[in-house]
C-alpha cells in the first residue's frame, strides 16, 4: 500500500550518507523528519497513545512534526544514543532506561512502516556467529571459523589451518592518547596464543588467499556489486590504496543474499566477500548498518537514488518488523 506520510530518519548529527539521501528525498518532494535519539528530551518530544485501534500520536522536533500512525518508512542509521548529563548517575541511568523502552519502543512499533532496518533486527544481525551460521545455511562459502576462550583450542585451530586471522567479535572504541581506535583484524600465529585468551571470547578464521575483495550492497530488490582491489589484509584500514570497479555477482548469489536478509528480516545489508585466486567468493560478514555512499562517486552506481526509492516505497516491499 502506497503511503504519503513522512520518512523518519534516525541518525547522529554528522552522517554524510544520510545527508545525501535526505537531499534526494527533498528533491522528490518526500517529507522527511530527522532526529537523533540524543536529542531526547531536549529538542525531541513524543506523545503516543496506545488505543484499541492502534498507535496514535505525534513525534516533534523544533522544525517538524510527524503523525505516528502514517509514517511511510524509517531509516535507522547509527544514532548517538540517549544521554542525560545534567542528572546524577542513578537518575540518569533510570532516565536512559525509560527513554529506551518508551521512545525506543514506540519508534520500533510504527504501524505499516517500512524499516531500513528495524533497530531490533539490526541488533540480531550484528552477532557474527549468527551471521556466519546463516551464511552457510543459505549457500554462501564461509571460511573455517573458531569462536573460543580456550588457548589450547586456538593453538590447535591455527596449527590445523595454517594462515589464520584474528577478528574482534564486535568493534568497541578504545581511547589511546586521546584518539579513538578500533581493534583491527590481523594474522596470528600459534606462538602468540597465551593464557590471556581465556579471559573472554575470540574469533579466529582461516585466511582466504584472496585476489580482491567485493562489497555487495543490497537495498530492497536492488543489488550493487563493487570489486575492491588492494594489497591490504583489511581494505578498510587505508582507503587511499583502493581501486574500484563494478562487478557482476556470480549465478545464484542474489538468491542467497535475499535469503540471508530474509532470515534476519532486513531490507538492507552491506555484504563483504573475499575473492580467492580461483575466483571463488567467500562470505566474510554482512553489516546491517554498513557504509555505502562513498562507492557511488567511485563507480557511478545510482545508490543514493536506490536508497531513496526504497524509503519512498516506489516499489512494493513488505514491511519487516
Amino acid at each position: 500500500m502506497s503511503r504519503q506520510g513522512p520518512v523518519l530518519v534516525v541518525t547522529n548529527l554528522d552522517d554524510p550518507t544520510t545527508d545525501l539521501v535526505i537531499d534526494e528525498l527533498h528533491g522528490r518532494g518526500v517529507p522527511v523528519v530527522r532526529f537523533d535519539s540524543g536529542d531526547f528530551p531536549t529538542t525531541l518530544s513524543i506523545a503516543a497513545r496506545i488505543t484499541s485501534s492502534g498507535l496514535r500520536g505525534d513525534l516533534s522536533t523544533p522544525t517538524r512534526s510527524a503523525d505516528l500512525s502514517c509514517i511511510r518508512s524509517l531509516y535507522y542509521r547509527r544514532p548517538s544514543g540517549f544521554t542525560f548529563p545534567h542528572l546524577d548517575e542513578q537518575t540518569a541511568r533510570f532516565s536512559v532506561t525509560q527513554a529506551r523502552y518508551g521512545l525506543g519502543g514506540v519508534v520500533a512499533s510504527l504501524p505499516g512502516c517500512l524499516y531500513v532496518n528495524h533497530p531490533h533486527r539490526i541488533g540480531d544481525a550484528e552477532f557474527k556467529p549468527s551471521g556466519l551460521i546463516t551464511a552457510a545455511a543459505v549457500g554462501f562459502r564461509t571460511p573455517p571459523t573458531l569462536i573460543t576462550s580456550s588457548p589450547t583450542a586456538a593453538r590447535d585451530f591455527i596449527e590445523t589451518h595454517g594462515q589464520v586471522i584474528y577478528k574482534p567479535l564486535s568493534t568497541p572504541l578504545f581511547r589511546i592518547d586521546g584518539v579513538s581506535c578500533t581493534v583491527e583484524l590481523r594474522e596470528v600465529t600459534a606462538e602468540e596464543i597465551d593464557d590471556t585468551v581465556a579471559g573472554t571470547a575470540h574469533l579466529f578464521q582461516q585466511r582466504v588467499d584472496k585476489s580482491a575483495d567485493v562489497r555487495v550492497t543490497v537495498m530492497g530488490h536492488q543489488v550493487f556489486g563493487v570489486r575492491i582491489e588492494s594489497d591490504l589484509l583489511d581494505w578498510r584500514t587505508d582507503y587511499t590504496q583502493l581501486r574500484y570497479s563494478v562487478v557482476r555477482t556470480p549465478p545464484g548469489l542474489h538468491e542467497s543474499l535475499h535469503a540471508y536478509l530474509d532470515h534476519f528480516r532486513l531490507v538492507f545489508g552491506a555484504f563483504d566477500f573475499a575473492v580467492d585466486r580461483q575466483g571463488r567468493w567467500w562470505f566474510l560478514e554482512c553489516n546491517p548498518s554498513g557504509q555505502w555512499a562513498w562507492l557511488e562517486p567511485e563507480t557511478g552506481l545510482p545508490m543514493v537514488a536506490a536508497m531513496a526509492d526504497l524509503l519512498e516505497r516506489k516499489a512494493a516491499w513488505r514491511a519487516r518488523s
